[in-house]
């Protein structure tokens, strides 16, 4: 996957451009039909044979409260001298949308150029500036070898992009096959705006992946009276009796076993409501992977002290510690936690099963590259266009990440199995197996982490390290399952708590996320009473 071209995301522009070329005042898309600059449906077999079915086009009051995704094939541009263009969408409306992401059939083909794109605001008709859409993303996937990568299902895409809530979208690839890793950078996107000319360069087009698609993601609202991840966290509402968990699934060679706990952060903005409506029987089984923390139906899992964070482990693991062990296990205080529950995770798009490693030897910190321009009461609503991009658009079984941590210091469960126990996730690519994988939501090439989200991970680390006798300030040996920095099979040394970009060649989790990672070893050292 060397060689490709990753412009890091920029926020959504706050100054709206007015489009020189209006798009069509009525044309509706719909997630099985694509529309031509003249506003004409184009045929149904031009869409990607994988689209993802949707609700109809909504009429004021949001009729598709779970969730959906339009899929729109790109088309070849007539060429723009001046932005280079040769692939992409004209200006057009769509039924109404928060995130997006460019997709193609071929995971293991890289995307050698930039995407940009612009929207308009639902709200305001306004339309943003052109920005880049990170490119290099493939590399968040499961490791070659797995069940995950080898069931047909996954697909090569871009990074998601948070737009906020829109009805307008415009494309644009511009193929650059002589690109190498990019700089880190979080560009806003440079291009005329003015008409094209010149023919379409076939050659050009033809060095992009086959299969290119915009996904338009909504990702819909928690159910009514239901959480939407907010506050402080508040007396869990639940049932207890049956989970109907499904029996744990565990790779080759990993185990089906994990441990006990949970985590969290500092309160972010918003309030919370607790959820109170019936579970499916999916929903039972992801909040059963937590039943040694919380009730069933639980949207919070609240914080522990020191101490009797301590108590917990003894008491969970008391056969498996030494008496030293048990005298003062080195783990850092459980911090709050927002359930799949608590974002509104629909549980009917992940696979039923759970997949678990063996052990957490080790956290990989990642950014999720989708701009900085949400509010932390937007995050749960990020996290399901997430979720929804992840499964639905890139064919994973489930949110690829461990664990998502947001501005305002919150920290989210994300993908099922119980966040105390070692799941194993799809996060980076050659090292998911023994590790978990923590995001935190923006993009951090040039804007610096707050100082909530870097303490979050620190403490998220502490604990979840601490469950299995890791030292944060220190290094562990992993196997490699393949990748372009480390051949399959290749044993290596790596820092406990790690950087994206330490098991891949890529620019995640952003240069200044990267550098606070000395900060966040320190912490959470110092959180275990190391």
């Amino acid at each position: 996957m060397r060689g490709i071209l990753a412009s890091s995301i920029g926020v959504t522009c706050a100054a709206a451009l007015a489009l020189p070329l209006a798009p069509p005042a009525a044309a509706s898309v719909s997630s099985v039909s694509s529309v031509s600059s003249a506003g004409t449906p184009a045929p149904v077999a031009d869409v990607a044979t994988r689209t993802v079915g949707t609700a109809g086009a909504r009429t004021g009051a949001r009729a598709d409260v779970p969730g959906s995704t339009q899929s729109l094939p790109l088309r070849p541009l007539t060429r723009d001298r001046a932005s280079g263009a040769v692939l992409g969408l004209t200006p057009r409306t769509v039924r109404t949308f928060s995130l997006l992401g460019v997709v193609w059939e071929d995971p293991s083909v890289d995307l050698h150029g930039r995407v940009q794109v612009r929207t308009r605001a639902a709200s305001t008709g306004d339309w943003t500036d052109w920005q880049d859409v990170e490119t290099h993303y493939t590399q968040h996937g499961a490791d070659p070898d797995s069940s995950e990568a080898a069931s047909g299902k996954a697909r090569g895409a871009t990074a998601p992009l948070w737009v906020g809530e829109s009805d307008g979208v415009e494309v644009r690839v511009l193929p650059e096959p002589d690109a190498g890793e990019p700089e880190d950078v979080d560009p806003v996107g440079t291009g005329s705006d003015e008409g094209a000319s010149g023919g379409e360069d076939a050659g050009e087009v033809s060095t992009l992946p086959a299969g290119m698609r915009l996904d338009l993601v909504d990702p819909g609202e928690a159910e009514p009276g239901e959480s939407a991840g907010g506050a402080e966290p508040q007396a869990e509402l639940g049932e207890s009796g049956e989970s109907g968990a499904p029996e744990p699934q565990a790779e080759p060679g990993e185990s089906a076993e994990g441990a006990e706990g949970a985590e969290g952060a500092e309160p972010a903005e918003g309030a919370e409501v607790p959820r109170t409506g019936v579970m499916t029987a999916a929903a039972k089984a992801a909040s059963a992977a937590n039943s040694a923390l919380v009730p069933l139906g639980a949207t919070q899992i609240p914080s522990l002290t020191a101490e009797e964070t301590r108590e917990e482990l003894v008491a969970l693991r008391g056969t498996g510690l030494t008496e030293q062990q048990q005298a003062k296990p080195y783990i850092g205080p459980r911090p709050s936690i927002v359930t799949r529950r608590g974002w509104g995770a629909d549980e009917s798009l992940r696979e039923k099963s759970f997949v678990y490693t063996s052990k957490v030897k080790a956290a990989f910190v990642h950014h999720t590259a989708s701009g900085n321009s949400y509010s932390c009461s937007q995050a749960p609503s990020l996290i399901r266009g997430f979720y929804r991009y992840h499964t639905k658009s890139l064919g994973w079984r489930d949110i690829g990440y461990n664990f998502l941590v947001d501005k305002c210091g919150r920290i989210y469960e994300g993908r099922a199995g119980g966040v105390a126990k070692p799941v194993k996730g799809a996060h980076t690519m050659g090292f998911n197996s023994k590790t978990t994988g923590i995001a935190v939501i923006g993009s951090y090439g040039s804007k610096k982490p707050s100082s909530k989200a870097v303490k979050a991970v620190a403490r998220l680390t502490a604990w979840k390290l601490g469950l299995h006798g890791m030292n944060p300030k220190k290094k562990t040996s992993l196997t490699s399952g393949g990748g372009n920095l480390y051949a399959k099979g290749k044993k290596v040394k790596m820092k406990v708590i790690s950087g994206h970009r330490d098991g891949f060649n890529t620019s995640c989790p952003g240069g200044k996320l990267h550098k606070k990672l000395g900060s966040v070893r320190s912490k959470a050292a110092g959180y275990q009473g190391r």
